[in-house]
């Protein structure tokens, strides 16, 4: 459970998400894991970065690195320019704590949309891994637990494609094995955008869950038959697994849902 960010957590919303994936019929195979309460792990995994001089201490505010920044991320941000690299300037605090990037390709085979490659240095900059108001930074949280998990394959949205190199650069860095990647298409509007509560998207309607799951399922590519949408939840699953066919899933980041 992703909550590490606590400023945006609702209360009672991890229930609510949890209770929906039930209503869905998905199982885990062990307890949930809350971010929130790896807070040490986090910190441990930072001061190893800090001992091996690949992390380091940057005083800059996000309007110094909008006046500085020379060319946009490609994750739509800024590329950081580097400014404290060498070193904190003279009479500035610490605000956040940033790894260490090199020109080096990072590459990896999505199993999905191909051969992604990103040369850090120019393409994100040297990125946060402790925020300044405290908060360990999602790269890092998420790199951190996926190898406590002993994740061996990640299935996510095309969403998060750009950021998987640098959660690669941290792998490498903390010693950990790299999972096997495959970045499915994110649901969008009409203008592109993903949708989400924040695109003002339609809720999951727990009562219909067969109908949503064969939904999912065929804008995956699967050709669920009409019958399962009233069909039991188990029903669907069942004839998913029969006859999933990862090769039928389009190979884009992102389908339109029409209005």
């Amino acid at each position: 459970m992703e909550d590490v960010d606590s400023p945006r957590n609702v209360p009672g919303a991890a229930d609510d998400i949890l209770r929906t994936l039930e209503a869905f019929g998905f199982e885990w195979d062990g307890s949930v894991l809350f971010q929130s309460t790896r807070l040490d792990a986090y910190a441990a995994a930072l001061d190893r970065l800090k001992r091996d001089g690949m992390a380091y201490a940057c005083a800059c505010s996000r309007k110094e690195v909008t006046d500085s920044a020379t060319h946009a991320a490609i994750d739509g941000g800024l590329a950081y320019p580097g400014t404290c690299r060498g070193g904190l300037p003279a009479g500035r605090a610490v605000r956040a704590w940033r790894l260490r990037v090199d020109d080096e390709e990072i590459a990896f085979e999505d199993r999905l949309q191909g051969r992604v490659a990103q040369r850090l240095e120019y393409d994100v900059g040297d990125f946060v891994l402790l925020r300044a108001d405290g908060l360990f930074a999602y790269q890092l949280a998420v790199t951190v637990d996926d190898e406590f998990q002993g994740i061996s394959s990640i299935v996510r949205g095309a969403d998060l494609l750009a950021s998987t190199p640098r959660q690669i650069r941290l792998q490498r860095c903390l010693g950990y094995a790299t999972p096997d990647y495959a970045h499915l298409p994110v649901a969008a509007n009409a203008a592109g955008e993903k949708l989400s509560k924040q695109t003002r998207a339609e809720p999951l309607h727990t009562a219909q869950a067969a109908a949503e799951l064969v939904r999912a399922l065929r804008f995956l590519g699967q050709p669920a038959p009409a019958e399962l949408e009233n069909a039991e939840v188990g029903e669907v699953w069942t004839w998913a697994k029969a006859n999933w066919a990862f090769a039928a899933i389009p190979c884009r980041p992102a389908i339109v849902i029409p209005a």
